[in-house]
């Protein structure tokens, strides 16, 4: 059976607060659209993604069509939403439909909807209700209410792709969610073991729920880069991608951007990777007054290929001269252009050694430099 995931992202989510809507902001170190989509990237039986985007949102999607997932413009209601996205499937037997807000679904969750589904039309996870349940008025509690047989919804909520896309063309009105429409086209839904962990970020507090649930599931790594170059003859030194007048150049095989091969060196590290002579050997003519760039590119493409996203670096230059702080931002700008993160997440900053060694006698730039990549 063919399985593909559907992603409804298309809501507003004001009740999470922040601004932009919850799906857009940032949770541990990624947004939490990008938590939700590589649950089911990294998963073996899905086989193809397509996400329903806001109107407002349409400009983020040349960065997921660039993946290979499918992009579709949203509708007014959730079930215009959902009905766009299923005409927008890749072949498939069957469909997984996800809300956006819930980034901390795991792979066991998915596996029982889908093998659920092998028996069933449709399937979707669910809580049974333990807590006792109260009716209430003006904040005073009026009755209770037997929890007996009573499941909190969750998702992703799967069926036979036909079969749901039929069920949606008929539904007439508003439904909580496809199950409803599912059982008004008189569908089966199985109930398949829901998870605690497996919850819809809905209030700010949620957030922090959120995090607290993903360490537990993310890779972190942080690695280190340290270089040297030496001044010599030039008119001027590359650092970290912006060209600074001196009255010296550094020496080196390439263009000898100090702060980019540092840069390049702490993602391999994080990567466990080796170091620009691993894949940049200096033996090799064609790398010859090459420029940097290329070496930290490959190296951000190299964490994007397993999986990680970049979400800080941090260069330190050490040096008497140049001075650094008149071109500090338009050394983060270029990094930031490289790896392809947000500029408030690359910081760039220099200092001396009190005069004190080969950098204090001004004989060459050392630098250092540190990369944190997360995947989750």
């Amino acid at each position: 059976m063919r399985v593909c995931a559907l992603i409804v992202a298309a809501g507003r989510g004001t009740r999470a607060g922040g601004p932009r809507p919850k799906q857009w902001q940032i949770l541990g170190g990624r947004r939490v659209i990008d938590h939700t989509i590589a649950a089911f990237e990294r998963h073996a039986d899905v086989s193809g993604i397509t996400v329903v985007l806001h109107a407002d949102d349409m400009h983020e999607a040349a960065a997921f069509s660039a993946r290979g997932i499918t992009v579709v413009q949203g509708g007014a209601e959730r079930s215009a939403s959902v009905q766009t996205g299923l005409a927008a499937l890749p072949a498939c037997d069957a469909v997984l439909i996800h809300d956006a807000a819930r980034p901390c679904v795991s792979a066991a969750v998915i596996d029982g909807v889908i093998a659920a589904l092998a028996t069933h039309a449709g399937a979707a996870p669910g809580l049974p209700v333990s807590d006792a349940l109260w009716t209430g008025a003006g904040h005073l509690v009026t009755g209770t209410q037997d929890r007996t047989g009573l499941f909190a919804a969750q998702t992703p909520q799967g069926f036979h792709r036909d079969a749901i896309v039929k069920a949606h063309a008929r539904f007439a009105g508003v439904a909580a969610d496809d199950v409803a429409v599912a059982r008004a086209a008189g569908m089966t839904v199985a109930i398949t073991a829901g998870d605690a962990d497996n919850i819809k970020i809905t209030t700010p507090q949620d957030f922090a729920r959120a995090a607290r649930i993903l360490e537990t599931t993310m890779d972190i790594r942080t690695g280190n880069g340290f270089d040297v170059h030496a001044f010599g003859e030039g008119d001027h030194v590359m650092l970290c991608g912006v060209k600074i007048p001196h009255s010296h150049g550094l020496v080196g095989h390439s263009d000898a951007d100090v702060g980019l091969h540092t840069l390049t060196d702490a993602i391999y590290g994080a990567l466990a990777a080796g170091d620009i002579g691993t894949h940049f050997p200096p033996s090799d003519p064609q790398w010859k007054g090459a420029q940097s760039h290329i070496f930290l590119r490959h190296a951000a493409g190299m964490a994007a290929a397993q999986g990680f996203t970049l979400t800080h670096v941090d260069c330190t230059l050490i040096c008497e001269f140049p001075k650094v702080g008149p071109h500090a931002a338009a050394m983060r700008a270029a990094v930031a252009e490289m790896i392809g993160i947000d500029v408030a997440r690359v910081s760039v900053k220099a200092t001396t050694s009190e005069r004190l060694g080969f950098t204090g006698r001004g004989e060459g730039i050392a630098c250092m430099a540190t990369a944190t990549l997360v995947k989750a």
